[in-house]
């Protein structure tokens, strides 16, 4: 009996396993069922929203969503409503993918409502892939996006480090908070750190000791001053949505807000007094009969002009308030912003001072002296600005002159005493170490030598110059590797040049470029093309290296903006780059 049973048993099990066999349903989910998709035109008929509910499990891959004009050779640009993840795949190494319901918005041009819209797409699952999708959408067949899904305020298309910001603040309802605490951190940036000499200096420029209201008082209005700058920057950007802040950086900005520094440091030597006309003077203060830095209308003039010596400095979390100021469109949120960004800024600088001012000793002689000595710290913002400009063997020279003269007059100050003689041979000492580079200038054929000998160490990067948006495509178009690096270079961009000398010249950086194109613009001109150049990638500032694509899509999240370390920039190269 058993071995009937066994008998049975066993073919009903084989004939139930053939049934599963030719009936079985697929593992893995059809591309429809894996990727869903669906569409919206604006009303404007200037965007196209593609809608992805990705299923679980499954992914898209980032630089496999494309969107072209039916025969149309370039593709549409493109933002996401959300950021990639990195993904280790198998065959195609770290690649960025969306695991979750994804909106791409498409835009480029206004679609006609005979034109169709080829729109491209490859995912895949653990295990399987499947091969490149391509739907041909119609746009007259296609719904109108409500006002709200017009324009993603969330797109994040280029996930820099000044994007995320403004993307994180259009999304918070605490954005006038972060603007505020933003501005204490761009406070200790090399730009607004030498603004306290200049504000320490109006606060005592009246050769005597200032009460905590007076003190107050000016640290306030400074900080105003600076505050008004920036909120006017806020109007302009928010007016024309353009990159105004770049117009800044240009070499006639740099060479008069270098002559006016230099003039207001002379004044601190004594070499004039800077004050207004009598009649103003009594209007802004009838009980302070003469206007000089420490007076309020000079207090509030200097903060605007600290404003603008900030103002070139760019960097993210500055370019991202921009970025979001440009983007919401609104003079009111674009004033504010900038107003408690810069209000920020100065809240560090008002507290030094006003606690400076308490710990400070009697009135006296001593202030002269220090006063004279923010006269030296004032000349350092022009070397600053100016080593931007000119060529690079004049950077150490102005700051060798710069050192020299600050040692022989900090030599001259000390007593007539041991001590003093021992600080004063010291001193000399460092008078002389700091003029070599004069030296060099004194015995040309010594610098070129020199300059020879520093050629031969840093071994230099060859990029291919690019001059406008059509060169830029051509090299694109004819690119021979899987990425292409986009370097926006100005003369007078410090940072630039330290990613010359310092990042570039790196063995193994260099390593790391030799399947990547590597193009360049030089934006020293600020000429029109630099401009069409910066208003494609959104640009603020510079530096900013971008990494693009065989299509001309900049990689998501590879944006670098400020200055990187050889072995930062390498880390950078290998998380974004390198497959």
């Amino acid at each position: 009996m058993k071995k009937y049973v066994l008998f049975f048993t066993l073919i009903f099990t084989v004939f139930a396993s053939q049934a599963g066999l030719f009936n079985s349903k697929s593992a893995f989910l059809s591309i429809d069922e894996a990727f869903p998709i669906s569409a919206q035109i604006s009303s404007d008929k200037k965007q196209l929203s593609v809608r992805w509910d990705i299923a679980e499990g499954y992914y898209l891959y980032q630089e496999k969503i494309t969107a072209k004009v039916s025969n149309a050779l370039q593709p549409l640009s493109v933002n996401f409503n959300q950021n990639a993840e990195i993904h280790d795949d198998p065959y195609f190494g770290h690649v960025a993918v969306f695991t979750k319901p994804l909106v791409a918005y498409f835009s480029g041009e206004t679609f006609g409502d005979n034109q169709s819209i080829e729109v491209s797409y490859q995912g895949c699952t653990e295990g399987f892939c499947y091969p490149p999708e391509v739907r041909t959408l119609k746009v007259s067949d296609l719904p109108i996006a409500s006002a709200e899904e017009k324009t993603p305020q969330n797109s994040t298309a280029l996930l820099t480090e000044q994007d995320r910001l403004a993307a994180g603040l259009f999304q918070s309802k605490y954005a006038a908070f972060g603007f505020f605490l933003l501005g204490l951190g761009l406070a200790f940036t090399p730009c607004v750190l030498p603004m306290l000499p200049l504000l320490s200096s109006i606060v005592i420029g009246q050769q005597q000791r200032p009460n905590m209201l007076r003190a107050f008082s000016l640290s306030f209005l400074y900080v105003q001053g600076m505050a008004l700058t920036y909120t006017l920057l806020g109007l302009t950007v928010a007016a024309i949505g353009l990159p105004f802040q770049i117009a800044l950086q240009h070499p006639y900005v740099m060479i008069g807000l270098s002559v006016l520094f230099t003039l207001l440091a002379l004044s601190m030597f004594g070499v004039f007094t800077l004050q207004l006309p009598s009649s103003l003077q009594t209007k802004l203060n009838t009980w302070s009969q003469k206007q000089t830095s420490g007076a309020f209308g000079g207090a509030f003039f200097m903060g605007m002009i600290a404003g603008l010596v900030a103002s070139p400095c760019t960097s993210a979390p500055l370019s991202g308030a921009l970025l979001y100021v440009a983007q919401s469109g609104d003079l009111v949120t674009g004033a504010m912003t900038l107003y408690l960004l810069a209000l920020g800024m100065g809240i560090p600088l008002m507290l030094i001072t006003l606690f400076g001012n308490k710990i400070l000793p009697k009135s006296g002689e001593w202030m002269n002296t220090v006063k004279h000595s923010f006269g030296f710290v004032m000349l350092a913002l022009p070397v600053f600005l100016l080593s931007r400009i000119l060529p690079e063997t004049w950077e150490p020279r102005l700051w060798a002159l710069l050192a020299s003269t600050f040692f022989v007059w900090f030599a001259l100050q000390m007593p007539k005493n041991g001590l003093g003689y021992g600080v004063k041979v010291l001193a000399f000492v460092c008078a002389m170490v700091t003029v070599q580079p004069l030296q060099n200038l004194l015995w040309q054929h010594q610098s070129v030598t020199q300059s020879a000998v520093n050629n031969t160490d840093i071994s230099h990067v060859k990029f291919q110059r690019v001059q406008n948006l059509q060169e830029l495509n051509e090299a694109l178009a004819n690119n021979p590797h899987r990425i292409a690096l986009l370097d926006l270079y100005a003369d007078w961009c410090v940072a630039c040049k330290e990613f010359e000398q310092y990042t570039f010249s790196n063995k193994q950086v260099q390593n790391a470029f030799e399947n990547v194109l590597l193009l360049q613009v030089d934006m020293t001109k600020n000429s029109p093309e630099n401009k069409a150049i910066m208003e494609r990638y959104q640009v603020l500032g510079l530096p900013t290296i971008l990494f693009l694509d065989q299509t001309g899509k900049e990689i998501q999240g590879s944006r670098v903006t400020g200055f990187m370390e050889a072995e930062v920039f390498l880390n950078w190269l290998n998380k974004f780059v390198i497959h």
